[in-house]
């Protein structure tokens, strides 16, 4: 059973499903009256990792990271008035990895259906392990 005083966390990418994700997230915190974190991970463009020739500068990593938190404080004014505790998570890496990391009840499934197409969004969502 999990901890009621746990969290419920939310991942966000500054896109419409990503918004509407959130709306629900704080309704379910009000409703059950925990505390809402809000996710929003953040990994630099692949081309980063190109070779010695394309070397990302570390300003590749900070536009990134500063990329996350823009879309955080995007969502932190964008949310309604509320009397939920928020915590706002800018974590580096792939979303499905910062998800479960800050997920505060790692037994249960995160799931989404971005980025997959219709058939496989279906079948597995976004955020899954093997995703």
């Amino acid at each position: 059973m999990s901890d009621p005083t746990s969290p419920i966390v939310v991942g966000v990418d500054g896109s419409p499903e990503a918004d509407a994700a959130l709306r629900f997230a704080l309704s379910e915190a009000t409703l059950r009256g925990r505390p809402l974190r809000i996710v929003c991970a953040w990994e630099p463009p692949t081309s980063a990792y190109m070779g010695e020739a394309f070397a990302a500068t570390p300003d590749v990593f900070l536009a990134a990271e500063q990329h996350a938190d823009d879309v955080l404080a995007t969502c932190l004014a964008a949310l309604p008035e509320h009397d939920v505790a928020v915590e706002a998570v800018a974590a580096e890496g792939r979303p499905e990895t910062g998800l479960v990391e800050h997920a505060s009840d790692p037994g249960r499934p995160l799931v989404g259906m971005r980025g997959r197409g219709m058939a496989n969004s279906l079948l597995l969502g976004a955020v899954s392990p093997n995703g």
